[in-house]
């Protein structure tokens, strides 16, 4: 079997002819709110982040890939793992899509694909996420794809005006 690609998408290591895309993605201020940032991000920044990334996920705990699509060889968004723990066999997940290709399927090809090689090479025993409740599309995405709300983090994320709760979900091998 072959992980990290279906018929549709290839889910590959950061390259340098990413930085575009990732400055662009980045630096989109509507989707900070789901995320940490609260600024944008420099080409140097982020160039640096692309030479200096040695994509170790036991190293760094953390692993970014990036969704192609195979028909067009575009970069279509980026899936992570992070905050891995090879003890306990789990670790955190988080996707971006770029808007072109939101709503279409995608999201659930490359969930899918990623939760293959979490659990059959990386031999996880869960996946988790962190969805804010303002985020209706990725709660619907996660659970389409069997991950089963576990928590609610209540007032976990400040917006301007309030605090807004975050979904905890998880999906076991």
């Amino acid at each position: 079997m072959t992980y990290l690609e279906n018929e549709n998408i290839l889910l590959r290591a950061l390259e340098p002819e990413d930085l575009d895309d990732l400055y662009r993605w980045e630096n989109d201020s509507k989707l900070w709110k789901y995320g940490s940032t609260l600024a944008p991000y420099s080409k140097f920044a982020l160039r640096d982040y692309l030479v200096c990334s040695q994509n170790d996920l036991v190293q760094s705990k953390q692993l970014r890939l990036v969704a192609v699509g195979k028909k067009n060889n575009k970069s279509m968004g980026t899936i992570d793992l992070y905050d891995y723990d090879p003890i306990n066999l789990r670790a955190g997940i988080g996707i971006l899509l770029d808007a072109a290709y939101r709503h279409k399927g995608y999201g659930k090809e490359i969930l899918g694909l990623i939760k293959e090689y979490a659990f059959r090479v990386l031999h996880l025993n869960q996946l988790f996420a962190y969805i804010p409740e303002s985020n209706v599309s990725s709660f619907q995405l996660f659970s389409a794809c069997g991950y089963v709300q576990c928590g609610v983090l209540k007032s976990w994320l400040k917006s301007a005006e309030t605090f807004e709760n975050v979904y905890v979900m998880q999906l076991i091998s």
